[in-house]
Parts: structure tokens; C-alpha cells; sequence
């Protein structure tokens, strides 16, 4: 009973988490279109530090998106493991990159489909060998896995990584460098999932009619999340506006996904109770899930398709071999002569220039 249980529990946090990545998904392209029409109106620019979005109704579009995305995501941390839910979020790569195309004018190429089917590929593997998390059903366990050392030194470090990112680093290298402020909202983002996690089970022990909300606990995750998630908000949109979403959304999710894997492994010892082929199996799923979502944005202003597949391989074979071009095969295909002449006088300039004959010049 208790097996059906977890698998009937298992099947819910897996259909919330997908249901996350579209509603986050879509929001990302609602924000970024509410902030390209501030910048058209001239107003002060969130990679400025402005605040004009806030009357903006594509921009508040996106953030009630991303916050369904989040309810979802919050439920289905209190089904299934976070070493789950998390690396999901790549199905929302995916609806941003496709929804990106249409909305953005960011083209999808050849790579970028291959990459959408390598990051389906990858979360398909993580869901088949998803770790057993260690079972914490009250809010007296929390606290005690809150109070674990390894995870108190983990979370001070990551404080004051984030303070140096804001108040050092941030002012300096933030219109710059991608990194910075992608790095602050996810090392932050590792904090508010732990207290994601907490509040789904103090919600349970709500419902099961204890007396939680006379627990500090309940109000100390709350609070914090709420500082976390203001946070991640105001860095993201600066991310947003300064960098292409192409970019910034990739980046977030390796960055964040691994925070996330490191702090779920510290708090609640998810990777103790797997056996050898489900720690590969797992690994192997996210690195497939990182490699898809490097071909779907490092090439996307390559215009690769299918279609002229062919004709790359035809002249790479030809490079290899040492053959040229044809004058016949030049003339017969009207629209490529002009590139094919240019290419064969080339050639025969390069090879004059070889055998040491002056004529070519």
C-alpha cells in the first residue's frame, strides 16, 4: 500500500512539474516583451536598476505565468524529489526557445531541434532513475535536517557569495558579464526550494489538523522564501534586460539546477539510498539535458537546416578530396555561378602562388 502510495505521489509531482515548465516557459517571453516595449518607450531600463516594468501589463502577465509556474512547482516538491522536479525545468528551455521563435523572432535551426529532442531525451532518463529521497514528514525532522551542519555551512557560503555578487561584484561586471547576476538568482534560488520543500510539509501537517502555525519554523521559511524570491525577481529581470533570452535562460537553468542537486543532496541525502546504475542513469540524464540545451542557443544565428545539409557535405567532401569545381558544374546551376567563378579563380590563384608562378599576380 505504502509502494502504491508513493508512485500515485511520485505521478502527481511529475505531471506539476511539467505543467511548471510550460507556465514558467511562457512566461519568460511575456517579460521580455513587456520589457523590449518599455525600452521602445524610452522609460529607464531594468538593467539600470529602473522600475517602470511594474506598470507594464505584459510584464505582470508573465509574473502571474511564473507565478502559477511556481504554485505547480511548489506542489510537485511535496510529491517527488527535488533531484526531479528541478532538472524538469529544461521542458521550459524548451517552451521558451519554440514560443521564442514566434514571439521574438529567435529562430529555431537544426541544432536547436536536435538540442529540443537531446533535452526531452536527458529528462526522460532523469525521471526513470529518480532517487528515493529521505522521508520528512513533520516539521520537527526539517528543523533538525535545517539544523545539520553540513547544510549550515553550505548555506552560510552561500550568503556570502551572494552578498559579494550584489554589493562587490554586481555594480562593477553586472552590465557586462552574463554570469553575475544569472549566479545570484540561482544560488539563491537553491535557499528557496529548501524552504519550498519545508512549507509543503507544513501545509500537509496543516491539513492533517496540527498545530503548525504556532511552529517559528512555518514563519521562519516563509519569510525567508519570500526574501529569496524578491530576490531571484528583481536579478532575473535585469538578466533579462540586458542579455537575449536565448542565453540567459540556458545559463540559469544549469547554474540553478545545479545548486539545487548540491543542496537537495546535502539536506535531505537523496544520492545515499541510490544504487550505482540510477547515480549514472542520473547523471548521464542531465549531462544529455545540458548538452541539448548548449546546441539549442550556442548556434542559433547559424542558419543550418536540413535543407542545405546536402550542399555542406558536398563541399566538404570536396575540400577533402582536392577536387574543384567544374566550370560545366559552375554554368549549369545559373544562380550559384557568380559564388562557383569566384571560387575557381581562387583556386587557380592559390595554386599559382604554390608552384611560384609570378602570372597570377
Amino acid at each position: 500500500m505504502s509502494q502504491t502510495r508513493g508512485r500515485y505521489d511520485f505521478c502527481i509531482g511529475l505531471v506539476l512539474a511539467m505543467s511548471s515548465s510550460i507556465f514558467i516557459g511562457g512566461s519568460f517571453i511575456l517579460k521580455k516583451k513587456g520589457l523590449l516595449r518599455l525600452a521602445r518607450k524610452g522609460s529607464m531600463r531594468a538593467g539600470q536598476g529602473g522600475h517602470a516594468y511594474l506598470k507594464e501589463w505584459l510584464w505582470w502577465a508573465g509574473l502571474l505565468s511564473m507565478g502559477a509556474g511556481e504554485v505547480a512547482n511548489f506542489a510537485a516538491y511535496a510529491f517527488a524529489p527535488a533531484t526531479l522536479v528541478t532538472p524538469l525545468g529544461a521542458l521550459s528551455v524548451l517552451v521558451s526557445a519554440i514560443l521564442s521563435s514566434f514571439f521574438l523572432n529567435e529562430k529555431l535551426n537544426l541544432h536547436g531541434k536536435i538540442g529540443c529532442l537531446l533535452s526531452i531525451l536527458g529528462s526522460t532518463v532523469m525521471v526513470i532513475h529518480a532517487p528515493q529521497e529521505e522521508e520528512v514528514e513533520t516539521l520537527n525532522e526539517m528543523s533538525h535536517k535545517l539544523g545539520d551542519p553540513g547544510f549550515v555551512v553550505f548555506a552560510t557560503l552561500v550568503v556570502i557569495v551572494s552578498l559579494i555578487l550584489i554589493f562587490v561584484v554586481g555594480p562593477r561586471h553586472g552590465q557586462t558579464n552574463i554570469l553575475v547576476y544569472i549566479t545570484i538568482c540561482s544560488v539563491i534560488g537553491a535557499l528557496s526550494v529548501s524552504c519550498v520543500k519545508g512549507l509543503g510539509i507544513a501545509i500537509k501537517e496543516l491539513f492533517a489538523g496540527k498545530p503548525v502555525l504556532k511552529h517559528p519554523l512555518s514563519w521562519i521559511l516563509l519569510l525567508s522564501l519570500i526574501v529569496c524570491v524578491s530576490t531571484q525577481i528583481n536579478y532575473l529581470n535585469r538578466a533579462l534586460d540586458i542579455f537575449n533570452t536565448s542565453m540567459v535562460t540556458p545559463i540559469y537553468y544549469v547554474i540553478f539546477t545545479t545548486s539545487v542537486l548540491t543542496c537537495s543532496a546535502i539536506l535531505f541525502k537523496e544520492w545515499q539510498h541510490m544504487v550505482a546504475d540510477d547515480i549514472i542513469g542520473t547523471f548521464s540524464g542531465f549531462l544529455t539535458i545540458i548538452v541539448g540545451i548548449f546546441l539549442l542557443h550556442a548556434f542559433k544565428d547559424v542558419n543550418f537546416t536540413l535543407a542545405n545539409l546536402p550542399v555542406s557535405l558536398r563541399k566538404d567532401d570536396r575540400a577533402a578530396n582536392g577536387t574543384l569545381l567544374s566550370t560545366y558544374d559552375c554554368f549549369n546551376h545559373e544562380e550559384e555561378s557568380s559564388a562557383c567563378l569566384g571560387e575557381i579563380q581562387s583556386t587557380e590563384s592559390l595554386s599559382a602562388r604554390r608552384n611560384g608562378s609570378l602570372s597570377a599576380f
